[in-house]
């Protein structure tokens, strides 16, 4: 007799022969990001001890977790730089500084927070820029498919959607965090806030676009509070604007701006803090 499924069983065959790639690389991005959060801040570790050589093996530990996920990735990015993980760790002082910063500032523009430990225990936000802060050091530095695996684990847990590819100055807060999306080639300041359901996209979804820059400027001190849309590449929000919540922006505003109507063409005419869009 024919098996039926002969025919599924051979398209199944040759794609998973053509595309055999290690099942252990979509698990290892959790568990990696974990170590790292856990090296860096107690309140993630599964086990504290103080002590130096208990900090040293946990430094080890992490870049030999680095170091495996790039040996699994080799067979299908050979090019990649053998010496990727030693620069991450040579930058993860920096990712600490700047993730103290982030967790300061959301504590400092939340009347709600008690205290940064509570900021870094339980604020989804916080949790979304940690990762993402982790993800963006190792998409400059060329790493490949694991930023993007460590940003999807983020948005799967937090409903924050940050793309490694993004660059996000310091102090950077999002608060409660769910729906916000954040593209590849968006560029925000330092001292800007984000709330819920807040889009900086792209004007124009299109493969041809791949290399340009899609995604809106937010210069330093932005605020833009919920279910904002701020959409193209050449949309630049000014210095110290405040974008009102569902408001939709796809053209530039100059500093200490007010926008706080969904229409494009008000956008346009927004004058100095002092006054609003008309």
């Amino acid at each position: 007799m024919d098996d039926p499924n002969a025919r599924l069983v051979a398209t199944l065959l040759e794609a998973r022969q053509r595309h055999c790639f290690p099942p252990d690389v979509r698990k290892a991005a959790p568990e990696f990001v974990a170590q790292v959060l856990g090296l860096l801040f107690p309140h993630f570790a599964e086990r504290l001890e103080c002590n130096a050589a208990a900090v040293r093996r946990d430094v080890t530990a992490v870049e030999a977790s680095l170091q495996r996920i790039q040996g699994l990735l080799a067979p299908h990015y050979p090019r990649t730089d053998a010496s990727l993980s030693m620069h991450f760790m040579a930058g993860l002082p920096d990712i600490y500084d700047w993730l103290q910063q982030d967790a300061n500032a959301i504590f400092e523009a939340d009347p709600a927070a008690r205290s940064v430990d509570e900021v870094v225990l339980t604020y989804p936000g916080f949790y979304a820029i940690a990762i993402y802060r982790v993800a963006h050091a190792l998409h400059q530095l060329g790493f490949p498919l694991l930023p993007r695996l460590l940003t999807e684990y983020a948005h799967q847990r937090t409903g924050v959607d940050i793309h490694p590819g993004a660059t996000i100055g310091r102090r950077f807060v999002i608060d409660h965090g769910t729906g916000v999306v954040i593209g590849e080639t968006t560029t925000i300041g330092d001292n800007v806030k984000l709330y819920q359901g807040v889009t900086l996209g792209a004007l124009m979804v299109e493969k041809a676009l791949a290399d340009k820059k899609r995604h809106p400027t937010l210069e330093d001190d932005v605020v833009v509070y919920a279910n904002a849309t701020i959409l193209g590449g050449t949309t630049v929000v000014g210095r110290g604007s405040i974008i009102a919540g569902n408001a939709w922006l796809t053209q530039s505003v100059p500093p200490q701006s007010v926008v706080t109507r969904r229409s494009e063409v008000r956008a346009r005419h927004c004058i100095p803090r002092a006054s609003r869009c008309t």
